[in-house]
C-alpha cells in the first residue's frame, strides 16, 4: 500500500494536508503525497515576531511565481497589516497544501474558496495585477527589508 494513504487511513477524521509536488497536475497526487501537519494559527506570537516570520514565509515558496508574487506583496503590504490581516495572510499562504492553489487564485485563475476569500486575498488579487506595471522579475532585496522594518 502507499504510506500516504496508510497514513489517511491511521489519521481518519483529522485534517490531513498532503504537499502535492510541484506539478498543478492532480493525476500524479498518489505519487508525489508528502503528509505535512496540521496547520495551526499561532496564539500569542508577538506581532514583530509574526511580521519577520511571515515575511521569510512569503519568500520561501514552492515555486518561483509565488515567491516572487507574495515577498513583493510581503514588502507592501506586511508592516501596515492589522493583527487580524497578518492571521488572515497567516491561514492564506500556509494552510493550504500546494503552491499552485494559491497561484491560481491569485492570479483570478481559478476561484478563491470561501475559507481563504477574505480581505487580504483581495488585496493580494489586486497585488498581482500589477495595475502600475512594475517590474517583477525577482525578490526584494533583504536588505531593504531589514532597513525599513518596524
Amino acid at each position: 500500500a502507499n504510506p500516504p494513504r496508510v497514513a489517511r487511513t491511521l489519521l481518519g477524521a483529522c485534517s490531513v494536508r498532503a504537499y502535492r509536488g510541484d506539478t498543478p497536475d492532480d493525476s500524479m497526487k498518489d505519487i508525489t503525497d508528502i503528509l505535512l501537519p496540521p496547520w495551526e494559527e499561532r496564539i500569542n506570537e508577538p506581532l514583530h515576531t509574526k511580521r519577520a516570520r511571515l515575511l521569510y514565509e512569503s519568500r520561501k515558496r514552492g515555486m518561483l511565481e509565488n515567491g516572487i508574487i507574495l515577498s513583493l506583496f510581503a514588502k507592501e503590504y506586511l508592516n501596515t497589516m492589522s493583527e487580524k490581516q497578518l492571521s488572515l495572510y497567516d491561514k492564506l499562504i500556509n494552510q493550504p497544501s500546494n503552491d499552485w492553489d494559491i497561484y491560481y487564485w491569485a492570479t483570478e485563475t481559478k476561484q478563491t474558496p470561501p475559507e481563504f476569500d477574505s480581505e487580504v486575498m483581495t488585496l493580494l488579487k489586486d497585488f498581482t495585477k500589477n495595475h502600475n506595471m512594475e517590474q517583477r522579475v525577482g525578490q526584494p532585496d533583504l536588505e531593504y527589508l531589514f532597513k525599513n522594518k518596524h
